[in-house]
């Protein structure tokens, strides 16, 4: 993604940055800081709000002066600063800015999918494993082409 995005950058172009998974996983900076740019448009999603349904989006200062209800550019949502998910969404960013809390998910995801590597390279302990998984009431993703992702409440005993 660094080569793709540098390419853009000699180019001329402008990365959107559109990577929703992507925004807190990287560093609390978001992808836009471990990359060193400055998006259009930076979206983001549960990640604000700790899961539950949330989105947000920023934009340079002179487009976000044209959002406002006397502006020309009218936003409103429904949901919009609902207070559950602004709290549990302000404690999330706290955890995710306390001091190696990246550092600790990092290692958590390393040994899970060190794990999850080992089992896989032999179908039959996988299929064992995953149905174990099961059992536990531990849920893997449907799909290899959907997303699994650690968090701060796993522990190192979780993902071995």
């Amino acid at each position: 993604m660094a080569m793709s995005i540098s390419i853009m950058l000699v180019h001329g172009g402008q990365p959107s940055l559109v990577m929703q998974m992507m925004r807190f996983r990287l560093s609390y900076g978001r992808a836009q800081k471990h990359f060193g740019i400055t998006p259009d448009l930076t979206t983001l999603g549960k990640i604000i709000s700790g899961g539950l349904p949330v989105g947000a989006y920023g934009e340079r200062k002179e487009i976000m002066e044209m959002v406002a209800p006397t502006r020309p550019m009218y936003q409103v949502d429904t949901l919009s600063g609902n207070p559950l998910t602004m709290t549990v969404g302000i404690h999330t960013l706290e955890r995710l800015k306390e001091l190696g809390s990246y550092e600790y998910l990092n290692t958590i995801t390393s040994e899970l999918i060190q794990g999850i590597d080992a089992k896989k390279s032999d179908t039959a302990k996988f299929a064992k494993f995953y149905r174990g998984m099961l059992e536990e009431d531990v849920y893997f993703v449907p799909s290899q082409f959907e997303a699994g992702f650690t968090s701060l409440a796993h522990t190192l005993e979780d993902v071995k």
